[in-house]
């Protein structure tokens, strides 16, 4: 399970700006999940409870954007939504489709105390 490894990414860069930014606890975390990251969002959940106890995050929510899935079709010579890694594209049916966007995840944002 990929997602208690990026749990623990997540509590890292927390901590990481704990050494530079003096706050108490978090109270929220912000991330941005592609919906091409292949990232289960309830494991990550689960995971990020886990992880982040007895820490300075500990009981702290976790917001989940999702950034949708995009690709360039090399046929169409233009941008085109993509639900899944792979997919054919959604204008002209090729699969000529290079994936642009929807893979990433990074923590945006910390409320914090």
């Amino acid at each position: 399970m990929h997602e208690m490894s990026l749990a623990e990414g997540i509590l890292q860069i927390i901590e990481d700006q704990l050494r530079t930014t003096s706050f108490d606890r978090v109270r929220t975390v912000i991330l941005e999940i592609g919906a091409l990251a292949n990232v289960e969002i309830e494991a990550l959940r689960f995971a990020f409870e886990a992880v982040t106890r007895n820490s300075v995050a500990d009981g702290a929510g976790l917001e989940i954007e999702t950034v949708p899935g995009e690709g360039w079709c090399l046929e169409c010579i233009r941008a085109v939504p993509l639900a899944a890694m792979f997919d054919a594209c959604p204008q002209c049916g090729g699969y000529q489709v290079r994936v642009t966007g929807g893979t990433e995840m990074r923590v945006k944002e910390l409320a914090v105390d």
